[in-house]
């Protein structure tokens, strides 16, 4: 696939950008938990987080390969970054676009695409994580309100967000019980707890969200009663291509430093690059960062021409996320000693990839799902 001048330039503009506004600051966001708030106003002000939705409601345009041009250059930069762009955009203002009333677009998206609000996707409970359909949130209806009661885990932006696009069941069990909502969080009973000592993503804001009788008007309903599983799937089988693109440029990132440091650390007397396993490292990532991308870009295509993607999403998801994993295990094999310690960044890159194999569908899930696509025989059930 030929990238047209719009998208180079567009790629070009988000590796200069990165450059400038997320590498040097990313190894001390990570030693500190936090990343800088004003991060997102940034993202806004140079049309990444309207990326894909229309002009009319502040967005910046631009077709899905540009989307995922942006967010292989963000995860190159941090996946912490990519995270907040992928859940605020990707997750909730497309869903929004998809989905809203055209008053609820017109309210929300203007400052969900410049960054003035930023917005969580409220889908995962402490007992409800690959089994999203068996979620124990409750909207109850009270006339022309819902009142909602329920506890949701490892949400992204969870104490940042201006809004929260909650999944509540409104019916019986299984997935035709499950309602969207648009919950603002500053409503009384809306409480959110970050969650510190991750693994990796440290500077991303993750949290657990507590609704206590959170009332809401109907208004806040996002498509119809019984039909937030189905927006849920939607919106995740897109989130997964995200999370692989951003996945393509965490892998490049691995082989970038590692090439260098490669070309520069010696050892009997020559560079290390010069060895064959150490080559053979370095080739086996370019290779898998190479066929991770174009499965990105062949879920782009099929999104931009109308056809059908989720198989498709979940064989790029799975071999992108498990591809970043062994491209930062091979880096930090490569940088031997020094890739133990945070002076270098393939340490944080391992435990940043990690969990790409774990949110959005684990790689069980996606495994499942691609065997369900093969042989008609659905695995969950």
């Amino acid at each position: 696939m030929k990238l047209t001048d719009e998208q180079t330039g567009l790629r070009e503009l988000a590796r200069s950008w990165v450059d400038r506004e997320v590498v040097p600051y990313a190894t001390e966001w990570d030693r500190i938990e936090l990343v800088d708030r004003d991060i997102v106003g940034k993202l806004g002000a140079v049309g990444f987080l309207g990326m894909g939705i229309d002009e009319t409601h502040g967005g910046s345009g631009g077709d899905t390969l540009s989307y995922c041009l942006m967010m292989e250059e963000l995860g190159r930069g941090d996946t912490a970054i990519r995270g907040i762009v992928s859940v605020s955009l990707g997750l909730v203002a497309k869903t929004l676009a998809a989905h809203a009333s055209d008053e609820l677009q017109a309210t929300y998206l203007p400052d969900l695409c410049s960054g003035a609000k930023l917005a969580c996707f409220a889908l995962t409970e402490p007992d409800s994580g690959s089994d999203a359909a068996s979620l124990r949130t409750a909207a109850v209806r009270d006339g022309d309100d819902w009142i909602l009661t329920g506890s949701k885990v490892f949400i992204t932006n969870g104490t940042w967000a201006d809004v929260a696009l909650v999944f509540a069941r409104t019916g019986g069990p299984g997935p035709k019980g499950i309602t969207a909502f648009l919950v603002p969080t500053g409503l009384p009973g809306f409480t959110s707890r970050e969650i510190h000592g991750k693994l990796g993503l440290r500077g991303q804001a993750t949290a657990e969200l507590f609704l206590d009788e959170v009332r809401i008007p109907d208004t806040l309903r996002i498509g119809d009663e019984g039909a937030g599983f189905k927006i849920a799937m939607t919106a995740l089988n897109k989130g997964r291509v995200s999370v692989a693109a951003g996945c393509v440029g965490l892998a490049r990132a691995c082989l970038e430093a590692s090439l260098t440091h490669a070309a520069d650390r010696k050892q009997f007397g020559r560079p290390i690059a010069g060895f064959q396993l150490i080559q053979e490292l370095l080739a086996d990532m370019a290779v898998d960062t190479d066929a991770a991308r174009l499965l990105v870009w062949r879920c782009a295509e099929l999104i931009d021409a109308g056809q059908s993607f989720a198989t498709e999403a979940s064989m790029a998801k799975l071999f992108a996320s498990e591809a970043a994993v062994k491209a930062a295990n091979s880096a930090i094999q490569i940088f031997g000693g020094y890739g133990y310690i945070d002076e270098y960044p393939v340490g944080k890159y391992l435990r940043d990839a990690r969990v790409t194999t774990l949110y959005e569908g684990t790689s069980q899930i996606q495994r499942l799902l691609i065997g369900r696509a093969l042989t008609g025989v659905n695995a969950f059930s």
